[in-house]
């Protein structure tokens, strides 16, 4: 199958187009899902890069690379893997807070407000002065122009933006310094001597991770490397929000421990942590972690050989570095949900995202991805690396892969077979109960991928490292 994306990905990790002939595929192609945007072909893109740096790190292990297959419709419906959760037979609550969403404006246009927090909520509601009533949020923000809600919204800590076509997108500041960044970048920032990988029977056995990252894309990047056999852990706190559901699905193959940073005696055990990993993934706004002595060049002086993943909502460059976002906040000012809307309105007129949470799960595909190309290059070359990509330079690129014509779009189906699902699905037992979830959807010939840890609650592991 030509793939357009994929061809575009493998320079990243200096991979000739003939190890495409490792990888094989299933299934139709887009689309599956009622959207315009090449999300099948993107999504196995990025698990396609995925399965070849596994099999790149297979072969430092054994002399031996793996050839791997990926089913097309199993992982279109990864990027909405949360949506066939059950926690003992039932569904789980995957509902978002009744004020999040779109409201029209003063001046014609469009407000995305994102309000699964409750920080955002009330630096929306705040900005509003109204109450959390999906009513009274409706008749706030019809008056008010939509840029200067945007404004006033991020002046007070929210989250969310205007709604923009992609031609608005293309010429806005932001949209420009994300034009003129790559994909992602996986660059040297400190000499170290090569580091073997440690010993083990799967691609990533006895490499240590510590995953700082919420909601869905970083979460998902450390998600992935537990399946190739990582020793994730996960930190977190117990004053920092969390959306359970969420933690239910990417928390499969981790470990979790609470830290609270503003602790010293904490701050201590967190330091410790690291100078025993090789992997330190974050999804903090650029510069945020640099006060607390964490900004990747520190961390590879504390621990020469780390590799570091740095992912943020906007990106390094423009106006907008700081800002707060989320893949939906991506979608709504670069001119997807305004493109969706179009194409496929919702039971009431406007914009609409799109059908799975594709620049998330793309997004942590390809941290994943960057931090094995890195692990590599620091077991041939030495080195510390770091990984940097943000979400919106993933939704530019999702974008240049073009859209299907409108012809193919016609009578697509909304949802899977319910056969087709309950193939793809797998059963763990947690602590919390019985809990259906997704199956890795990549298929290797000699290591299966799966997760050696089921889900647990938040803090329920002990900040220590796993014997290797």
């Amino acid at each position: 199958m030509e793939n357009a994306a994929l061809k575009s990905i493998l320079p990243f990790a200096g991979l000739p187009e003939d190890r495409l002939q490792d990888v094989s595929f299933s299934g139709d192609f887009d689309p599956h899902l009622p959207t315009s945007f090449k999300i099948t072909e993107t999504g196995i893109a990025t698990l396609a890069a995925v399965g070849l740096a596994v099999s790149d790190l297979w072969e430092l292990r054994t002399g031996r690379r793996q050839i791997f297959s990926i089913d097309t419709r199993r992982a279109t419906a990864a990027l909405r893997s949360t949506k066939y959760l059950r926690l003992d037979g039932a569904k789980v609550n995957t509902e978002q807070n009744e004020v999040m969403g779109m409201y029209p404006t003063a001046d014609g246009r469009w407000s995305y407000l994102h309000c699964n927090f409750p920080h955002h909520r009330a630096a929306a509601m705040k900005v509003l002065d109204v109450p959390e009533e999906k009513a009274a949020v409706t008749k706030a923000v019809a008056k008010w122009k939509g840029l200067d809600l945007e404004e006033a919204i991020i002046a007070a800590g929210g989250a969310g933006g205007m709604v923009r076509s992609a031609a608005e997108w293309a010429k806005h500041p932001q949209g420009r310094a994300v034009a003129s960044l790559p994909l992602m970048e996986i660059t040297r920032i400190g000499d170290s001597p090569p580091e073997a990988l440690p010993e083990g029977d799967r691609p990533l056995s006895g490499v240590r991770v510590l995953d700082l990252t919420r909601v869905l894309a970083g979460p998902t990047c450390a998600r992935t490397l537990a399946e190739q056999g990582a020793d994730v852990m996960k930190i977190s706190a117990p004053h920092i929000p969390y959306i359970a559901y969420q933690e239910y699905d990417t928390g499969i193959g981790k470990l979790s421990a609470h830290i609270d940073l503003r602790e010293t005696d904490q701050r201590d055990t967190f330091f410790d942590l690291i100078k025993d990993c090789d992997v330190f993934s974050q999804g903090y706004r650029p510069g945020t972690l640099a006060d607390r002595g964490l900004s990747p060049d520190e961390l590879a002086k504390q621990r020469p050989g780390i590799v570091c993943v740095s992912l943020s909502a906007f990106g390094h460059e423009g106006p907008w570095t700081a800002r707060r976002g989320f893949d939906t906040a991506v979608q709504a000012v670069s001119g997807i949900v305004a493109r969706q809307g179009e194409l496929f309105p919702g039971a009431a007129p406007g914009p609409q995202f799109y059908p799975v949470s594709a620049i998330d799960y793309l997004t942590g595909y390809l941290m994943a991805f960057g931090a094995m190309v890195a692990l590599r290059r620091r077991a041939t070359e030495g080195g510390s690396w770091l990984v940097r990509l943000s979400l919106a330079q993933i939704g530019h690129w999702l974008q240049q892969q073009g859209e299907l014509a409108p012809e193919v779009l016609a009578g697509v189906e909304s949802e899977f077979k319910p056969s087709e699902v309950e193939k793809w699905t797998t059963v763990t037992d947690t602590p919390m109960g019985q809990l259906t979830h997704l199956a890795p959807v990549l298929e290797f010939s000699e290591t299966p991928a799966r997760w050696a840890r089921p889900s647990v609650p938040l803090g329920h592991s002990d900040p220590v490292w796993p014997a290797r």
